[in-house]
């Protein structure tokens, strides 16, 4: 192909991935159910995107540093710190039985099924273990599963990803070794493989942790360290010993999310930006490999195979992980109907099947495409059925806002009160043992003391918030914590107003708009309170009570709408107007 070419080709393959991910986005939709039909159809169409065509030789390889970095940033959600609580029993179970069981039902149903060897079957069961959080965190987003089961399977996908593709690895020189070598050869071959990976997973974790740790770099440079070590380490564990570089970057991602006095930070736009398009354009260009006639012989039985996972395998799981736990039944059968498949089982299939393939494995040439029709047609069954399927459960969150007030002062404690009088479920968080104490007092709900910290990653410790109020006395905590959580909260953030345009150090310039009218800031709402103004509830009928000023209304349906400097409310009636009473007038 002409350097022309090329470039049309790698501008027409990222262009696809980005594309499909914005309009995934758009429609609230998981971006594989969009970008693996595309890359499919233009693989099709042209070979213009073609990635065996416009790489050659180099695409297999790029392709295992490309799930290298994907399993290394997987590795860092491996914080087994914080899995504590209730959840921890059926998470550790979905990943140990699940992976265990999966595995074997799919590896023996793909041999009849599928017509794979028991090499390449073996294999296929070893890929089909991993779903992701890339696939099931936009679901779960769209359906709104109650909070435990958010916690669960958000968990469980964040987990499996990079411990299936350990398992992956380690089953491909399994297989490989027992092809080629005698029993003897093949342990020692096998051994020296899971040898080489860990090891180079160590000494890149180690020295990751020495540069972090003892050198100050910002953001960026700390990010491009992390994926520097990660592609070095990769590259070197596999010249010395083939696909021996995923495990490396596995167990440098788990090392570093539990190694003592290393702090990754939890946000980490320019990486996950990084992650994201390498997700998109592995999509795009391991679909646009599958050809219609790979699929032709093939897609039939794998829909066998995939009616047996959804209706049978995973339902056996979730029955088998949540067994003698207090999870209800109707939650049980909500978490047997949700294991898509996502990136790393398509792209461990791509970086596996070749040299399957070319060791003489029978049916090896099957796992690609097989592996193509589980992840579309797994992501088809729960995208289109998780939301009645949850309906009909009854296990979807309340559609009422679940407001989180920070601070502990006690006005901020009498704001918490009016809010739950009004119907809604108030979580409130606060730093100070006294206010903590406060809020208990008041039999409002209190969150634990790390969830701030805890907030400022991908995880699960903020389902179910729709509404974060930064109510405390610091205004400069207060426009920090905003710029925080303003990326991990869907819903609105909103924080107190400073004293004045030039108070703090930071508040002044973050730019966001800030609580209630004009002149109503942080120490004039304390004041008022201080002299004798209380926040009351009102049930709306006709006009406000002269002198009171409207904080929030919480509508019928329990939505919650708050006052700000550019929004003034305008109750209906039927509403419930959270009000600031004038001083002295009594409360109701």
């Amino acid at each position: 192909m002409t350097s022309s070419e090329i470039l049309l080709g790698i501008g027409l393959i990222v262009g696809l991935a980005v594309g499909c991910q914005l309009v995934a986005s758009l429609l609230r939709l998981p971006a594989i159910l969009l970008l693996l039909p595309a890359g499919f159809v233009a693989g099709a169409l042209t070979d213009d995107v073609n990635p065996e065509k416009l790489l050659g030789a180099t695409f297999s390889p790029l392709v295992s540093l490309a799930v290298a970095v994907i399993l290394y940033d997987a590795g860092l959600g491996l914080n087994l710190r914080r899995l504590t609580g209730h959840t921890r029993r059926t998470v550790v179970r979905l990943i140990w039985l699940g992976a265990l069981v999966t595995w074997v039902a799919a590896a023996l149903l793909a041999i009849p099924i599928v017509g794979m060897s028991r090499g390449a079957a073996v294999m296929l069961g070893a890929i089909l273990v991993v779903s992701g959080p890339t696939v099931v965190g936009p679901l779960l987003n769209y359906v709104r599963p109650t909070e435990r089961l958010q916690r669960v399977l958000v968990w469980e996908g964040s987990l499996i990803d990079p411990i299936g593709g350990i398992l992956g690895a380690f089953v491909f020189h399994g297989v490989l070794a027992g092809a080629q070598h005698g029993l003897g050869s093949q342990l020692g071959k096998f051994s020296g493989s899971i040898a080489v990976g860990v090891a180079g997973g160590a000494v890149g974790a180690g020295l990751l942790w020495l540069l972090l740790r003892h050198l100050t770099l910002d953001e960026v440079l700390a990010t491009t360290v992390q994926l520097a070590a990660v592609v070095l380490v990769a590259a070197l564990c596999d010249a010395f010993r083939d696909d021996t570089g995923l495990i490396a970057a596995v167990v440098m991602g788990m090392a570093l999310a539990n190694l003592p006095g290393l702090d990754i930070p939890a946000r980490r736009p320019f990486f996950e930006t990084m992650v994201s398009l390498i997700i998109g354009v592995l999509f795009i260009s391991i679909s646009a490999t599958v050809t219609p006639q790979s699929l032709r012989h093939v897609a039939l039985p794998t829909l066998g195979l995939v009616a047996a996972l959804v209706l049978v395998v995973r339902p056996v799981v979730a029955l088998l992980s949540t067994a003698r736990t207090d999870v209800p039944f109707h939650e049980r059968w909500f978490i047997g109907w949700m294991a898509p498949r996502g990136i790393v089982a398509a792209a461990t299939a791509s970086t596996f099947s070749v040299s399957l393939v070319q060791a003489g494995i029978g049916g090896a040439q099957k796992i690609l495409p097989a592996t193509f029709v589980v992840i579309v047609a797994t992501v088809m069954v729960y995208g289109l059925t998780a939301l009645p399927v949850a309906r009909w459960l009854d296990v979807r969150r309340s559609a009422r806002s679940r407001p989180l007030l920070v601070g502990g002062d006690p006005w901020v404690i009498e704001l918490g009160r009016a809010l739950r009088s009004a119907g809604l479920d108030v979580l409130m968080w606060a730093g100070l043992d006294r206010e903590r104490r406060s809020i208990k007092d008041a039999g409002l709900d209190l969150a634990p003391g790390q969830l701030l910290a805890a907030a400022t990653g991908a995880r699960a410790e903020l389902e179910g918030i729709t509404d974060v109020l930064l109510l405390t006395d610091e205004d400069d905590f207060n426009a920090l914590a905003y710029m925080t959580l303003k990326e991990t909260v869907e819903g609105p953030v909103h924080r107190l107003a400073p004293p004045t345009r030039s108070h703090g150090v930071v508040a002044p310039y973050i730019g966001s708009e800030s609580l209630f009218g004009e002149g109503l800031n942080r120490p004039e709402l304390a004041h008022r309170y201080e002299e004798g103004g209380r926040i009351v509830t009102h049930q709306v009928e006709g006009a406000i009570p002269a002198g009171h000023e409207v904080l929030f209304l919480v509508k019928p349906d329990g939505q919650l709408t708050a006052a700000t400097e550019t929004t003034t409310l305008s109750p209906d009636d039927g509403d419930i107007a959270i009000l600031l009473t004038p001083p002295g007038e009594p409360s109701r």
